[in-house]
């Protein structure tokens, strides 16, 4: 009798699907979550897209190393004609050159607009690769598998794809929402600690949004989180997933009412994208976004919109997720001056003031508008005041 409950027997799961409703245009996607995803994405792709030949999978050197060869061959096993597009890795290189790059490569392996893109990594090759998909021919799909907790639980879901410019983060971008999204959480045991606590301060975005019930979750399983437990993993992904994906299906282009549309997802991103540039992109995303939560969280509490106790709050959870918390650093000198001319080209700005996200408390966001000196103004403000 064969041992049913090896791992080489065990029969997978069939995957949890999510659809993401974008009610413009009707174009609603599914997110597939499960073990073996990345097995079935030539499954998945030759059922949506049956009269496609090519295929540009778009990877960094890192990930083509751990799962360009899987992805490639579940591909190819459909039919498909694999041009394998690979990338430096690094928020440095998601800029306009690498776009052009990729498009080039692109028109060499003969794409055609009956043909897609399978964006394979993080949430650089997702933009990169989104946008690439947008504007070939005017546009052919793109499916997104991320290989990032990160990515996983932010940049593959919503349709946002971008590039950056020198000192600006995500200036040059469109909407180009994914044929669909297939995202496997085994392949979240080659990343190391620290790359998987970026996504960790997404999630924790999310819940710090819209539900105290997944911030409790989080927390509690912080420790079964970094010990890569799938099992648990599943659950917490897929939950983040269809917060986002709420929020994005009452908003899906971001034009929705102040303080009610998607537009609140950028909760904490005010900061982390000034932090981000400051440091020339060497501080990771995630870890901008935990300082931002932070920052949100005192800006809440100095603007008087939420009780005394919210930042402590944030940033206990912060050190559990083994996020940083050092705000101030960045509020001083030469980081200081540098976050402040970040500011000052926010995407979000309007009329010299900023819609930023604060929170009343867990699962309760607000709008404010601020200018960049009125924030940094806030921040400071306890910053400067001696430690009791």
């Amino acid at each position: 009798m064969q041992d049913s409950g090896s791992s080489s027997q065990r029969k997978r799961p069939r995957p949890l699907v999510l659809d993401v409703h974008v009610p413009a245009e009707s174009r609603s996607y599914p997110v597939l979550i499960g073990r073996g995803m990345l097995s079935r994405i030539g499954t998945e792709l030759r059922q949506r897209l049956g009269g496609a030949n090519s295929v540009a999978l778009i990877t960094d050197a890192n990930v083509a190393r751990l799962h360009g060869a899987a992805a490639r061959s579940a591909l190819e096993a459909h039919g498909f004609q694999v041009v394998p597009i690979v990338v430096p890795a690094g928020e440095a290189h998601k800029n306009m050159p690498s776009l052009l790059g990729v498009l080039e490569q692109m028109i060499s392996g003969g794409l055609g607009r009956r043909d897609a893109v399978v964006a394979l990594g993080g949430g650089v090759i997702g933009d990169l690769s989104g946008l690439a998909a947008a504007l070939f021919m005017r546009g052919i799909p793109i499916v997104q598998v991320p290989t990032s907790l990160l990515a996983q639980v932010d940049a593959s879901v919503g349709g946002k794809v971008a590039v950056d410019l020198p000192g600006a983060k995500n200036m040059v971008g469109v909407f180009h929402f994914p044929l669909f999204v297939a995202i496997d959480p085994e392949v979240l045991s080659s990343l190391p600690d620290r790359e998987l606590a970026q996504g960790l301060a997404e999630m924790l975005k999310h819940a710090l949004l819209f539900s105290g019930d997944h911030l409790e979750q989080l927390l509690g399983r912080a420790d079964a989180i970094y010990a890569r437990d799938v099992d648990v993993i599943t659950p917490l992904v897929a939950t983040s997933v269809g917060l986002k994906a709420a929020c994005i299906g009452r908003d899906p282009w971001e034009q929705g009412e102040a303080g009610k549309g998607r537009v609140l997802l950028n909760l904490g991103h005010t900061m982390a994208h000034a932090i981000e540039a400051a440091s020339n992109y060497e501080v990771p995303h995630g870890d901008a976004v935990a300082l931002g939560l932070r920052a949100a969280a005192r800006v809440s509490e100095l603007k008087g919109v939420a009780e005394p106790g919210l930042e402590p709050m944030v940033t206990q959870a912060l050190a559990r997720l083994r996020l940083p918390q050092d705000l101030d650093a960045w509020l001083v000198g030469d980081r200081g001056a540098a976050v402040e001319r970040a500011l000052a080209v926010d995407k979000k700005r309007v009329g010299g003031t900023v819609s930023y996200v604060a929170l009343a408390r867990v699962g309760e966001p607000l709008v404010l508008p601020l200018t960049p000196r009125e924030i940094l103004g806030l921040l400071r403000q306890r910053a400067q005041m001696p430690a009791e």
